[in-house]
């Protein structure tokens, strides 16, 4: 397969083979393919959580958005946060 880049896309190679980012065009064509398949992996993760969400509203388990269930989410999310930074101190203070 031959693939035409653009002069910036060339330009940008180039640079990333000057620096020793990359070794060659290839290895920038392999790498960009690589984050390309990651990407379109998590959208069709995106989307089967999107269709698992519709499907659940549709069983009627949905949560009701109220002001107080976003404060009860809010502080959930702030102890997860407020967790996971005691657990990091802990590992880099050992």
């Amino acid at each position: 397969m031959n693939v035409e880049l653009t002069a910036d896309q060339r330009a940008f190679v180039q640079k990333a083979i000057e620096s020793g980012r990359i070794r060659a065009e290839e290895e920038a064509v392999q790498e960009a393919l690589a984050l390309w398949e990651e990407r379109e992996r998590r959208r069709l993760e995106l989307l089967a959580m999107l269709d698992e969400a519709d499907a659940s509203f549709a069983r009627g388990e949905g949560i009701p958005i109220t002001e107080e269930s976003v404060q009860g989410l809010i502080e959930e999310a702030k102890q997860r946060l407020r967790r996971r930074i005691e657990l990091e101190r802990s590992a880099t203070s050992r």
